[in-house]
């Protein structure tokens, strides 16, 4: 199978044996000022995947990558080579020297900070003004300028963040511009100003496809916001908008309540349409920390699949779960098929995974799609046959050979109630692009999956960051998340296209402690996030 002019096995080979070797950078130069790339190996003790490197000047590091490595060889099996992106991309600091030598994907989904203005001040957060000491909140104009040349780039999905984007006066406006240019437009809010102002959940619908709301916990204690986040949901509910997914942020003081969070995603199923766990990077405000540190605190997929194990009595399991390029053979039969080339599903296998998972009303339970679907041989059949269709009436071809061989792949005895024409319906969806069929299995279906983003110490500049889909637009081009957030260049950026913050209060003649949340000024468990 070639793609991108490589052939996608000679990928996997080399990806997936070890010790395999990388790039990366020294934590201690980095703490120090100074990025500095270094080798590193990815190698395997007690069944885990850790990453191993020597700074000449600061000594060994080692971190968790993986801590199963039989699900590890599992993930890498997956490899999809993305095509280089139509537009400018940062290859390290801004304006400065190149960390790696080219992007390797197009963006899957752009983040657009349009502010690091927020009404919290988060423990763990990095981002916002207050902390940081200087305002970034780019005019309007300046924010359509560079939504369009994410545009131009090939970006068609586009997240508008921040910050707390809703705190601009003009969120509706830049929301609108978004909708007006790009397929699919998220929200990513705390949800405050949601629970509080209902007639804002109503005027936000048509303007977004998926609101992405954080979401720590379901207790006071991992989120002290829980019932503005309920009402959040509730307002969303009556505002008749039903694609919400919930953000946790994963850490050590949040991660046994992973499980709850996901039957809390089941039980408002009708609004809620995914779970997107954030394993916590050791990034801004927190990278200044000791080994010992990062051995307490630092949580991985695996930590989060034995939470979802535990919670659903294996029900769910870590083997449900398959990362972002699994899919990408599905991307390649859409694109045969309309003709029209789209971003592919081509980050490093290491960069997140998921499931669906479907709610069987009758018997109570959560039944992942890998129990009635076999999703690996369905994904082979895709591959080596449809893919394979040429000439005229390919449409036809390919439309056949599904509605014929589907029924192959269905696991007829593990179907819950209600999908019997399961087959058909995903049929029509692929060929026609017609999705109202789905109904049952749609609105009783919730996604899970989780993205690890990098920090100096486990981030690979090679193979995962030159491969990162998820990117940054700045006033400078493109960049991958993991050089915006977790190396820190996305700060450097703001700082340059910013202002201070007595500057901007005089100039706009408003002041930065406004924008706190009027309950969460004389209660800092409230303000901040963290319970005593």
């Amino acid at each position: 199978m070639r793609e991108g002019g490589r052939m996608v096995e000679d990928i996997k080979d080399k990806e997936s044996e070890l010790p395999m070797q990388v790039v990366s950078i020294c934590p201690g130069c980095f703490q120090e000022g100074e990025i500095k790339t270094i080798p590193a190996l990815l190698i395997e003790k007690s069944n885990q995947i850790w990453i191993v490197k020597n700074c000449p000047k600061h000594g060994r590091f080692e971190d968790i990558v993986f801590r199963d490595a039989q699900l590890w060889r599992k993930w890498m099996r997956y490899q999809s080579i993305g095509r280089a992106p139509k537009g400018p991309i940062l290859l390290g600091y801004p304006g400065g020297e190149e960390l790696y030598e080219k992007h390797r994907s197009w963006p899957l989904l752009v983040n657009l900070l349009v502010t690091n203005r927020c009404n919290l001040r988060c423990w763990y957060c990095f981002m916002n003004a207050g902390r940081a000491g200087y305002v970034y909140d780019p005019p309007l104009e300046v924010l359509k300028e560079m939504m369009l040349a994410a545009k131009e780039a090939g970006g068609i999905a586009i997240q508008i963040t921040g910050g707390e984007p809703t705190v601009r006066e003009d969120i509706l406006e830049i929301l609108k511009f978004a909708r007006e240019h790009f397929t699919h437009v998220q929200l990513n809010t705390n949800g405050i100003r949601l629970a509080e102002e209902i007639e804002f959940c109503k005027k936000l619908k048509g303007l977004i496809n998926t609101i992405y709301i954080s979401f720590d916990g379901v207790t006071e204690k991992t989120n002290p916001w829980i019932e503005y986040s309920k009402k959040a949901i509730e307002n969303l509910r009556k505002a008749g908008i039903r694609s919400v997914v919930l953000v946790p942020t994963v850490h050590r003081q949040n991660l046994e309540e992973m499980g709850k969070v996901v039957r809390y995603a089941i039980e408002n199923r009708d609004v809620v349409r995914g779970v997107i766990f954030q394993p916590i990077a050791m990034a801004g405000s927190i990278r200044q920390i000791n080994e010992k540190f990062l051995r307490e605190q630092r949580v991985d997929y695996v930590d989060l699949f034995e939470v979802l194990e535990k919670e659903f009595n294996k029900e769910i399991t870590r083997w449900d779960f398959y990362p972002v390029p699994f899919v990408d053979p599905i991307r390649r039969l859409i694109e045969k098929i309309r003709s029209k080339e789209y971003p592919q599903f081509s980050p490093n296998p290491m960069c997140g995974g998921a499931t669906y998972v479907f709610w069987d009303r009758e018997q109570k339970k959560a039944v992942p799609i890998t129990r009635f679907i076999n999703v690996e041989r369905f994904m082979e059949f895709v591959s080596n046959n449809l893919l394979k269709k040429q000439g005229v009436l390919v449409n036809l071809k390919i439309g056949f050979l599904l509605l014929t061989n589907l029924k192959k792949f269905i696991i007829k005895e593990n179907l819950p109630k209600g999908l019997e024409n399961l087959g058909s319906i995903i049929a029509k969806a692929l060929i026609k692009g017609d999705y109202s069929s789905l109904g049952e299995f749609h609105y009783n279906t919730i996604l899970i999956g989780s993205m690890w983003f990098q920090d100096p110490w486990n981030i690979q500049l090679k193979p995962r960051v030159e491969r990162c889909v998820i990117q940054y637009i700045t006033e400078e081009g493109l960049m991958s998340f993991c050089l915006y957030n977790g190396l820190g260049f996305g700060e450097e950026l703001r700082k340059k296209y910013g202002m201070a913050i007595k500057e901007w209060e005089g100039e706009t003649g408003k002041k930065l402690i406004d924008d706190i949340w009027e309950k969460a000024r004389k209660n800092p468990v409230l303000l901040t996030g963290k319970s005593k």
